[in-house]
């Protein structure tokens, strides 16, 4: 079975506003939120073989801070994931090969929450997931029967979502 943890980025900054939209850092909160998803990953012992990350600052940054849980994992920075649709990022997943049984994409929202919902044809925590999708949200997806290239519209079950809020 592979798994599919979707990452949206932690709480960005506004308190530069002559920052373009990709450069903007975390918050404060961003990085305590991203530790916390840190610490979460490594207590359930979730390590993605592979972790595909979008290149906005936000989203490296939230990258950098879960680094000491992801020891093991290869990572790709990739320019295409920021601004793109849940579509797009479908469509990227498709591309990876079937011998890596789990990956974490982190991105952005709506894309990010867009693409679980397609994805999740069940699951406890699927009306918190469909209410928002908070900063450093983590949903885990496990897909029921498909390989990456097959990976099609209701083929996971949402497994697990967790919110930094929630783990203290």
């Amino acid at each position: 079975m592979h798994t599919l943890y979707l990452l949206r980025h932690a709480k960005s900054s506004w308190a530069d506003s002559s920052l373009a939209d990709r450069e903007r850092p975390l918050a404060p909160r961003g990085r305590r939120d991203s530790k916390r998803i840190a610490k979460h990953l490594l207590g359930n012992a979730s390590e993605p073989e592979l972790v595909l990350c979008s290149t906005a600052e936000r989203a490296r940054e939230t990258l950098q801070l879960l680094r000491p849980s992801l020891a093991g994992s290869a990572i790709d920075l990739e320019d295409e994931l920021y601004g793109a649709s849940a579509d797009t990022l479908l469509e990227r997943l498709r591309l990876v090969p079937d011998e890596v049984a789990s990956v974490m994409l982190i991105g952005h929202n709506p894309a990010l929450q867009d693409l679980a919902l397609v994805l999740a044809k069940d699951g406890a925590e699927l009306e918190r997931l469909e209410a928002k999708f908070p900063t450093a949200a983590l949903a885990t997806l496990a897909l029921t029967n498909a390989t990456w290239a097959q990976l099609s519209p209701g083929e996971a079950v949402l497994a697990d979502w967790v919110v930094p809020k929630q783990l203290g």
